[in-house]
C-alpha cells in the first residue's frame, strides 16, 4: 500500500543576513533532512520543543516555504516541483488549520466570505452555488447558518478556530496541516475542537500532519508519532509504541513532563535542563547530547559521526546512539 504523502530527505534552512552588503552569513537549520510517510487516513502527530522545526516542517510541505532540499510525494507528485497552475490545483488537496483562530481571520471581513474564499480563488463556484456550500459546511463544524454575515471579532475562540477549519473544509482537500490548532483554546473548549477534527476526519476520509505539544492530545489523536529536536527526527514509530516504550531520551523527558492526574501517586522525572541550542549552529553528532543525562553519565561517543533513525523493531525508529550500544 503507498502512502498518500511521502517526505523525503527535507531541509529548509533560513538565510542569516549581516555585514555591510547584507549577505547571508550563517543558516538557520529549521528543518535538516527529515524522512517519513504518511498513509491514506491516518494522522502523524509532530511533538517537541518550540524551536524544533515542527510548523516550519508542515509549512514547507506545502509549499509555503521553498524547501532548501528534498523532495514532497502527494499523491504521487512531487509538490516542490510543481509551479503556477499545477501548484494551485494540488493546494485545493492540501490545506492548514493555523494555530492562531483570530490571527489567521481577516477581521475586515464577514464569515461567510472568509470561508468562501478559497472557491473564489479557485473559481469553483458562482455567487449563490458559493454560498450554499458555506452554510453547508458551517453546520457540519457546528457553527449556525445566521452567523454568515458575522465578523471574526463576534466569535469566541472556539467558534474562530471552526471558522478556520470549515475554510480549510471547503475544498474537500485530502491531507490537513493541523498546526496546534487547539493550543491557543481553553482545555474545556479543546476537547470539542479535537473531538470535531476526529469526526471529519472518519466523514471526509482526512489524513492529518498534526502538530501539537500536548502529549495526552497527540495520544488521543495519533496513528504515528514523530519526535522533533532542533530540526531532526528523533524517534518515529506507531503511538502507543511511543507512549508505552519510548527509546529516546528526549521522547522519555517529553513523556515524564505530562502531569498525573492523581495526587497520590508520584513518579520519578527525567526533567530536561537547559535551553535548546541554536539552529544556526546545533550540537555535533545526536544533537541531544549537550541536554542528555545518558550522556553525561556514560560518556557515549554521542558527538562523533551520524545518527540516522534506526529500527528498533516494530516499524519503531530511533536515532539515540545509547539505544544502539
Amino acid at each position: 500500500m503507498q502512502p498518500l504523502i511521502e517526505v523525503k530527505n527535507l531541509k529548509k534552512y533560513f538565510p542569516v543576513m549581516g555585514g555591510v552588503f547584507s549577505k547571508a552569513v550563517a543558516f538557520n537549520k529549521a528543518v535538516d533532512d527529515i524522512t517519513f510517510s504518511i498513509m491514506d487516513g491516518e494522522t502523524l502527530s509532530l511533538v517537541g520543543e518550540s524551536g524544533s522545526g515542527k510548523t516550519t516542517t508542515g509549512k514547507t510541505m506545502l509549499k509555503l516555504h521553498h524547501a532548501t532540499a528534498g523532495s514532497v510525494v502527494f499523491d504521487g507528485q512531487d509538490v516542490m516541483k510543481l509551479q503556477g497552475e499545477k501548484l494551485r490545483r494540488m493546494r485545493r488537496r492540501m490545506q492548514i488549520i493555523f494555530q492562531d483562530p483570530y490571527g489567521s481571520l481577516n477581521p475586515r471581513l464577514p464569515v461567510g466570505e472568509i470561508i468562501g474564499e478559497p472557491l473564489v480563488v479557485h473559481n469553483l463556484a458562482k455567487k449563490k452555488e458559493r454560498e450554499e456550500q458555506v452554510m453547508e459546511i458551517m453546520e457540519t463544524v457546528g457553527l449556525r447558518p445566521e452567523y454568515l454575515h458575522r465578523y471574526p471579532h463576534e466569535f469566541s475562540g472556539g467558534q474562530r478556530q471552526r471558522i478556520g477549519i470549515a475554510r480549510a473544509l471547503i475544498l474537500q482537500p485530502k491531507f490537513i496541516v493541523c498546526d496546534e490548532p487547539v493550543s491557543a483554546l481553553d482545555v474545556s473548549i479543546q476537547s470539542q475542537v479535537i473531538n470535531l477534527l476526529q469526526d471529519l476526519q472518519d466523514k471526509f476520509k482526512l489524513t492529518y500532519l498534526f502538530v501539537a505539544h500536548d502529549m495526552a492530545v497527540v495520544r488521543h489523536m495519533s496513528d504515528k508519532v514523530a519526535v522533533m529536536y532542533l530540526g531532526k527526527i528523533v524517534e518515529l514509530g506507531p503511538s502507543e509504541e511511543i507512549f508505552q516504550h519510548p527509546q529516546h531520551p528526549y521522547t522519555k523527558a517529553l513523556l515524564d513532563a505530562v502531569p498525573v492526574p492523581d495526587p497520590e501517586k508520584r513518579k520519578d522525572r527525567s526533567l530536561i535542563e537547559g535551553d535548546i541550542p541554536s539552529p544556526i549552529n546545533p550540537p555535533s553528532g545526536c544533537r541531544f547530547h549537550t541536554r542528555c543525562k545518558f550522556y553525561e553519565k556514560n560518556n557515549f561517543p554521542c558527538t562523533q559521526g551520524d545518527y540516522p533513525l534506526k529500527d528498533v523493531g516494530g516499524g519503531h525508529f530511533t536515532a539515540c546512539p545509547y539505544v544502539r550500544d
